[in-house]
């Protein structure tokens, strides 16, 4: 029985997860899709789409990879540099904080996950089996067989790759605005919304990189 006439479970455990894996690879190529910067009060949304071999799925798997909030940063920064040495193919993409702003942040993540994954179905020379998105939505506007898995960061190597990619490009990006923002304290607060930056956005009000409708709960004034 082919993939194509089996219905893929948005939820399942790791074994099943990845018995549907090895099927859907006996097919073609599998990629992988997942974001980051859902969450933070400002910055982009940052997603990437990875496709791995078989070789490069075991080396990194070895070197302890899964989801990336489970993963420290100096983890998350070994495994990518891992990921340049075995010359794995992949492509990120980012949406800014007006177009969360105007779309809404689901929409937008799906947006940037769209155009991670038609930049590397450009860079692949053989057939797509199926992307897989992690979460419960499928991308839209995608002509490509998807299959939307809740926790398949953490379940399906692809996908895991896919989001330490897409963390280590948004923490590296927001490290960088903490020299043009250094009041806001970006290189601390890079990601979910933090004690301390709801506190600054409070007194100081919001910078350019802020997301407005994320921020309008703690503001007093804009800036």
């Amino acid at each position: 029985m082919l993939v194509r006439d089996i219905i893929l479970p948005m939820r399942t455990e790791a074994n099943e997860a990845r018995e549907f894996l090895r099927r859907l690879e006996r097919e073609g190529l599998v990629i992988g899709t997942d974001e980051a910067g859902r969450g933070a009060l400002a910055g982009p949304v940052v997603a990437a789409a990875v496709m791995l071999t078989p070789k490069q799925e075991k080396a990194l798997s070895d070197l302890g990879l899964k989801d990336s909030k489970k993963l420290s940063e100096k983890k998350r920064e070994k495994i990518f540099s891992a990921m340049k040495e075995l010359g794995v193919m992949w492509r990120a993409f980012m949406e800014t904080p007006e177009t969360i702003d105007r779309e809404n942040i689901l929409r937008a993540s799906l947006l940037a996950m769209r155009e991670s994954v038609v930049r590397l179905e450009k860079k692949l020379d053989k057939k797509i089996s199926c992307v897989i998105v992690d979460g419960n939505y499928e991308v839209p506007e995608l002509n490509l067989r998807q299959w939307a898995l809740i926790r398949a960061d953490d379940m399906i190597p692809c996908v895991s790759a896919a989001s330490v990619t897409a963390k280590v490009i948004r923490d590296r990006l927001m490290t960088r605005m903490n020299d043009r923002f250094p009041e806001y304290e970006f290189s601390r607060n890079k990601g979910y919304p933090t004690q301390r930056h709801i506190e600054i956005v409070k007194a100081l009000g919001i910078s350019t990189i802020h997301r407005r409708t994320f921020c309008r709960k703690f503001l007093k004034q804009g800036r």
